[in-house]
């Protein structure tokens, strides 16, 4: 009896660990299951990754040969905008775009050089016009002096570049009188400075600036006054100091020296 139910006890013992282990086996091959779903789905997600990846890659590649390397967006002309004394075609000739080239391939920044290598030129935005034309917006120099130059008059803009040649000085423009106008010449520089701070009666009167050298400016007016000016310092106490004394007698004002005037 007591063999007997040793042998039960074992046998009871045996069979509750046959389904402890039954179990667990079961509990593993659903996880493995799972597992192997979930890394189904990733290599799909991953290849359905790599094949976006892949036709878009493609797409830009092909984007890029029919943009760079074929005629399809090919240039066909040039516009030119901005322009008051230049010619259209000047400009666009002096930009020398290759016409039939592709239209992104354009190199815009040298494009912009050479317009800029055009005197009336102050500033150029050289810009693509989708499908096939480039855009060059130009601003051009604004007078400031006419310089006498020989039988002909030199146009120069308010840093002194002279930029255009014309046979006689445009009415309201002043005269300045220097002998190599230039941005570098310190008696053009000197010129233009005693322009900017003429008062609205000195500009009305006067005919011209004088600048032999940088310390002996003298303006010239109507009716054959002179305005002695000295150097361009102290440019508004003497521009304000002739104008008072405008209505003076004498045909010379001197005001190189703001604090001690004379006229004579």
């Amino acid at each position: 009896m007591a063999s007997g139910a040793r042998d039960t006890r074992g046998g009871g013992r045996s069979g509750r660990r046959w389904r402890l282990v039954a179990a667990r086996r079961q509990a593993v091959s659903a996880v493995v299951r799972r597992l192997l779903a979930r890394a189904r789905r990733n290599r799909r997600r991953t290849a359905l990754t790599v094949s976006a990846a892949a036709l878009v890659v493609a797409v830009v590649v092909a984007g890029l040969v029919v943009v760079y390397q074929t005629s399809v967006f090919a240039v066909r002309g040039v516009t030119v905008r901005g322009v008051r004394t230049l010619a259209p075609a000047t400009v666009a000739r002096t930009a020398a775009v290759p016409v039939g080239a592709p239209l992104a391939g354009v190199d815009l920044a040298a494009v912009a050089d050479r317009v800029r290598t055009l005197a009336p030129v102050e500033s150029v935005r050289v810009s693509r016009d989708w499908p096939h034309t480039i855009l060059v917006s130009v601003t051009e120099r604004t007078p400031a002096a006419a310089v006498p130059h020989g039988d002909a008059v030199r146009l120069v803009d308010a840093s002194g570049v002279p930029f255009r040649t014309v046979g006689s000085a445009p009415a309201r423009l002043p005269v300045l009188a220097v002998a190599h106008p230039g941005p570098r010449d310190v008696p053009t520089r000197a010129g233009l400075r005693v322009l900017r701070q003429l008062t609205p009666q000195l500009r009305s009167r006067l005919v011209r600036v004088e600048v032999p050298r940088p310390t002996r400016i003298r303006l010239v007016l109507a009716h054959g006054r002179t305005v002695v000016w000295g150097d361009s310092s102290s440019g508004t106490r003497k521009a304000e100091a002739a104008t008072a004394l405008l209505g003076k007698d004498g045909d010379v004002i001197d005001v190189s020296a703001p604090d001690l005037v004379v006229v004579r």
